[in-house]
Protein backbone atom coordinates (compact mmCIF):
# COMPACT_ATOMS: atom_id res chain seq x y z
CA UNK A 1 0.00 0.00 0.00
CA UNK A 2 1.16 3.16 -1.02
CA UNK A 3 2.63 5.51 1.90
CA UNK A 4 0.47 8.09 0.29
CA UNK A 5 -2.82 6.00 0.77
CA UNK A 6 -1.80 5.27 4.48
CA UNK A 7 -1.37 9.01 5.00
CA UNK A 8 -4.66 9.91 3.53
CA UNK A 9 -6.57 6.71 5.84
CA UNK A 10 -4.77 8.17 8.73
CA UNK A 11 -6.44 11.56 8.49
CA UNK A 12 -9.88 10.32 7.50
CA UNK A 13 -9.98 7.99 10.96
CA UNK A 14 -8.61 11.28 12.73
CA UNK A 15 -11.34 13.29 11.44
CA UNK A 16 -13.99 10.43 11.71
CA UNK A 17 -12.56 9.67 14.87
CA UNK A 18 -12.74 13.56 16.60
CA UNK A 19 -16.34 13.53 15.23
CA UNK A 20 -17.49 10.67 17.03
CA UNK A 21 -15.92 11.14 20.04
CA UNK A 22 -18.11 14.24 19.83
CA UNK A 23 -21.25 12.53 19.25
CA UNK A 24 -20.44 9.45 22.00
CA UNK A 25 -18.99 10.69 25.01
CA UNK A 26 -21.22 14.06 25.36
CA UNK A 27 -23.01 12.60 28.49
CA UNK A 28 -19.68 11.14 30.24
CA UNK A 29 -19.11 14.72 32.11
CA UNK A 30 -16.43 14.95 30.03
CA UNK A 31 -14.68 18.62 29.38
CA UNK A 32 -14.52 17.78 25.36
CA UNK A 33 -13.18 20.79 24.31
CA UNK A 34 -10.16 19.69 26.12
CA UNK A 35 -9.77 16.49 23.96
CA UNK A 36 -8.25 16.49 20.70
CA UNK A 37 -7.52 14.06 18.36
CA UNK A 38 -3.98 14.97 16.92
CA UNK A 39 -2.95 11.94 15.24
CA UNK A 40 -4.05 8.45 13.80
CA UNK A 41 -1.12 5.82 12.89
CA UNK A 42 -2.07 3.33 11.02
CA UNK A 43 -0.56 -0.14 10.49
CA UNK A 44 0.18 -0.86 6.63
CA UNK A 45 -2.59 -3.86 6.81
CA UNK A 46 -4.98 -1.53 8.17
CA UNK A 47 -5.57 -3.85 11.22
CA UNK A 48 -4.39 -1.41 14.43
CA UNK A 49 -4.40 2.03 14.81
CA UNK A 50 -2.62 3.98 17.05
CA UNK A 51 -4.75 6.88 18.32
CA UNK A 52 -2.93 9.86 19.99
CA UNK A 53 -4.84 11.99 22.25
CA UNK A 54 -4.30 15.31 23.68
CA UNK A 55 -6.04 16.38 27.25
CA UNK A 56 -5.53 19.94 28.18
CA UNK A 57 -5.47 21.44 31.31
CA UNK A 58 -6.46 17.93 32.82
CA UNK A 59 -3.42 16.80 34.29
CA UNK A 60 -5.40 14.51 37.22
CA UNK A 61 -8.48 13.50 34.78
CA UNK A 62 -6.31 12.12 31.79
CA UNK A 63 -6.34 8.44 32.56
CA UNK A 64 -10.45 8.68 33.51
CA UNK A 65 -10.96 10.47 30.05
CA UNK A 66 -8.93 7.89 28.32
CA UNK A 67 -10.82 4.73 29.89
CA UNK A 68 -14.18 6.37 28.92
CA UNK A 69 -12.86 6.48 25.34
CA UNK A 70 -11.48 2.82 25.66
CA UNK A 71 -14.57 2.11 26.63
CA UNK A 72 -16.66 3.82 23.46
CA UNK A 73 -13.55 1.74 21.25
CA UNK A 74 -16.37 -1.02 20.55
CA UNK A 75 -18.68 1.36 19.26
CA UNK A 76 -16.16 4.06 17.75
CA UNK A 77 -14.43 1.18 15.56
CA UNK A 78 -18.78 -0.52 14.66
CA UNK A 79 -19.46 3.30 13.75
CA UNK A 80 -16.09 3.73 11.74
CA UNK A 81 -17.03 0.26 10.10
CA UNK A 82 -20.32 1.80 8.87
CA UNK A 83 -19.53 5.03 7.76
CA UNK A 84 -15.78 4.33 6.05
CA UNK A 85 -15.35 2.17 3.39
CA UNK A 86 -11.95 0.47 4.17
CA UNK A 87 -10.70 -3.28 3.76
CA UNK A 88 -10.90 -3.74 7.09
CA UNK A 89 -11.62 -1.50 10.05
CA UNK A 90 -8.76 -1.32 12.34
CA UNK A 91 -8.48 -1.88 15.85
CA UNK A 92 -8.08 1.28 17.92
CA UNK A 93 -5.51 1.85 20.35
CA UNK A 94 -5.94 5.66 22.38
CA UNK A 95 -2.78 6.76 23.52
CA UNK A 96 -2.30 9.81 25.33
CA UNK A 97 -0.28 12.39 23.04
CA UNK A 98 1.53 15.00 25.35
CA UNK A 99 4.04 16.95 22.46
CA UNK A 100 1.41 19.85 23.24
CA UNK A 101 2.19 19.57 26.68
CA UNK A 102 6.03 19.85 25.72
CA UNK A 103 5.92 22.57 23.15
CA UNK A 104 3.86 25.18 25.52
CA UNK A 105 6.94 24.14 28.11
CA UNK A 106 9.33 25.03 25.48
CA UNK A 107 7.53 28.21 24.98
CA UNK A 108 7.26 29.01 28.45
CA UNK A 109 11.22 28.38 28.91
CA UNK A 110 11.88 31.01 25.60
CA UNK A 111 9.31 33.57 27.34
CA UNK A 112 11.75 33.13 30.79
CA UNK A 113 14.81 33.84 29.00
CA UNK A 114 13.62 37.49 27.26
CA UNK A 115 13.64 38.60 31.29
CA UNK A 116 17.17 38.13 31.27
CA UNK A 117 19.52 41.23 31.48
CA UNK A 118 21.08 41.69 28.26
CA UNK A 119 24.49 40.17 27.85
CA UNK A 120 27.83 43.31 28.70
CA UNK A 121 30.09 42.86 25.99
CA UNK A 122 33.86 42.76 26.77
CA UNK A 123 35.59 45.99 26.63
CA UNK A 124 37.87 45.95 23.35
CA UNK A 125 41.16 47.34 23.45
CA UNK A 126 42.84 49.41 21.48
CA UNK A 127 46.31 46.93 22.08
CA UNK A 128 44.58 44.61 20.97
CA UNK A 129 44.14 45.74 17.38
Amino acid sequence: MSVDRIVRINELLRREIGELILQLVRDEGVDLSAVTVTEVHTARNLRDARVLISIRDHEDERRRILGILERHRPEIQQRINHDLKLKYTPKLYFTLDSSIEKGDRVLRILEGLGDLPEPVEPPTSAAAE
